[in-house]
């Protein structure tokens, strides 16, 4: 069975209230129906922060919705749903094990492919109130990952995702968070080099890789 794009979330940037105010798209609203996803954004989705966040390599922001359950028992939290990580996508039937860099799915009227990991923020401690949350997400591998979008079109929750290309079969978005965040003797230069040369992962991921 393919799996579905259970949710599908858009927010503008606002600005939250506290000792030191701050701008974030990531309190996001689920849309009932049919949305337009362009090269960019869904409709009436904007991110806040560009530098960091957006552009053609990240259109698409994908959870996986079988992980909210770990995260409310190991967070004690049960506010955990469609939205908690400011995803566009909440998805259930694959994660990032099954989910590999350059797959090409195919929803509704849209074509996607996968780009990179998503790379957790203080915005993600902030929404939560847990400084430590950044941490135990790469530390769990539960990152979830990004599109870019191939092809425009209409998109619509409860439809599924349709795979049709696997271009990159070594290369799970778990594999490569793996190899991205090896550090010390754990760090494989060699697969370091050999994740950069996968051409569908993200341009400014590849060039990190190649950094150091």
């Amino acid at each position: 069975m393919s799996p579905v794009v259970q949710s599908i979330q858009v927010g503008r940037p606002q600005v939250i209230a506290g000792d030191e105010p701050w701008l974030t798209s990531i309190f996001k609203a689920a849309v009932a129906g049919p949305v337009r996803l362009e090269t960019n954004n869904l409709e009436g989705d904007a991110q806040a922060d560009l530098t960091v966040h957006g552009g053609p390599d990240k259109a698409v922001c994908v959870y996986s919705g079988d992980h909210f359950a770990e995260w409310g028992r190991l967070l004690g939290e049960s506010r955990f749903g469609a939205g908690a990580f400011g995803e566009n996508f909440t998805v259930t039937g694959v994660d990032e094990t099954s989910a590999f860099v350059g797959d090409i799915y195919t929803i509704g009227t849209a074509r996607v492919q996968v780009s990179q990991p998503r790379s957790p923020c203080w915005k993600l401690a902030a929404r939560w109130s847990r400084p430590d949350l950044p941490r135990l997400v790469l530390e769990s591998g539960r990152t979830g990952w990004y599109f870019r979008v191939l092809q425009p079109g209409v998109v619509a929750p409860g439809e599924e995702l349709t795979l049709s290309e696997r271009p990159c079969v070594e290369w799970s978005i778990a594999r490569v968070n793996d190899v991205s965040y090896a550090t010390g003797r754990h760090k494989d230069a060699a697969a370091r080099r050999a994740l950069a040369a996968c051409a569908p992962l993200a341009r400014t991921w590849r060039a990190w890789l190649l950094r150091g």
